[in-house]
């Protein structure tokens, strides 16, 4: 078994358990042209960590080991392959590797490594861990609501353990804390998608259109809704394009006369899978001329490249090009 005391980082060559070891040093050559300055401890761990790993040692001490080693560089893979292979062989306890994988993540959360490794050990614990492993990233995202590798893992957990139950909620959670959250509008789209409870993306689309909507209108220049909701049509474009909630939501932005960018790159989208606007919606984007725009041609869909050219500066090259691409189209 793993102890989990320390033992004071005493040298292995002192320690009695090792005096059989002959360590094993680094091979870098005859001549190296720029040989590492390893510290000393680090060294004298590899030295000792390729000898049992060269002669395949699955021990109690192997491990205690590999646990020193993963301390001075947790990014280390062979070391994180050879702890599992030592595990197994002991049948170790493995609700103690969690707690030991915990004490690693305070200070290196966004280690590869360790979020493999501690997939490993949850797929042997089973549904039994699942609490504990959501609690845990809940933690994690509270101090960092980006970390990747939490949301990977938590969406792995979701479907190989279970726990869908209350996902969506704590999304909304997410969400009212910071709507331009778009890793929580990333898991609100997973749960929707994949949940087995919520009946799939087309039974949960009216519902998510109405709550999408309604962020927009809070915050229209917030891109994540704007990206959720072509999300909620994949694979559906006929059904995006005829949905007037969408149209509708374009055109409040739009009258708006302020954060309109998301509002009409949307409606260029629409125009350009067979929307057909009323007036209204010509007459709306016709307001937004400024001094700097070039008058308005008789085709929607020029027109709002012409106003995202001179609004959407840092994209001014990208819409030029879209606009050449309907030129070309319309010949």
């Amino acid at each position: 078994m793993d102890s989990r005391e320390d033992d004071g980082g005493e040298p292995l060559s002192r320690m009695a358990e090792w005096r059989d070891v002959t360590p094993l040093p680094q091979d870098d050559g005859p001549n190296p042209v720029v040989p590492i300055a390893y510290k000393e401890e680090f060294r004298e761990t590899m030295d000792y960590f390729r000898a049992i790993y060269k002669a395949d040692e699955r021990s109690p001490r192997a491990l205690r080991l590999t646990r020193r080693a993963i301390h001075l560089n947790p990014g280390n893979y062979t070391v994180w392959h050879f702890r599992r292979l030592v595990l197994e062989a002991l049948n170790a306890d493995l609700d103690e590797e969690l707690d030991f994988l915990q004490r690693i993540a305070n200070s290196n959360s966004k280690n590869y490594q360790l979020w493999h490794h501690r997939r490993w050990v949850v797929e042997r614990l089973g549904a039994n861990a699942r609490a504990k492993e959501l609690n845990l990233i809940k933690k994690i995202l509270s101090i960092d609501a980006k970390n990747y590798h939490a949301w990977s893992h938590r969406q792995w957990v979701l479907q190989a353990l279970g726990g869908w139950e209350d996902e969506l909620d704590y999304c909304q959670q997410l969400l009212e804390e910071d709507i331009f959250n778009n890793s929580a509008w990333n898991q609100r789209y997973f749960v929707v998608t994949r949940s087995p409870y919520l009946g799939g993306l087309k039974a949960m689309r009216a519902s998510e259109v109405r709550y999408t909507v309604e962020a927009i209108l809070a915050n229209p220049n917030n891109e994540c809704p704007w990206r959720y909701l072509q999300g909620l049509y994949k694979d559906d474009i006929k059904a995006l394009v005829n949905d007037p909630e969408i149209s509708s939501v374009c055109l409040k932005v739009i009258n708006t006369k302020n954060n309109y960018v998301f509002a009409l790159k949307m409606l260029l989208d629409l125009l350009c899978h067979g929307f057909q606007p009323c007036h209204e919606f010509r007459d709306s984007v016709v307001a937004l001329r400024t001094s700097d725009t070039d008058p308005l041609g008789p085709d929607l869909s020029m027109a709002i490249c012409d106003i995202l050219e001179h609004v959407d500066s840092l994209r001014a090259s990208y819409w030029i090009w879209r606009k050449n691409k309907l030129s070309v189209a319309a010949v």
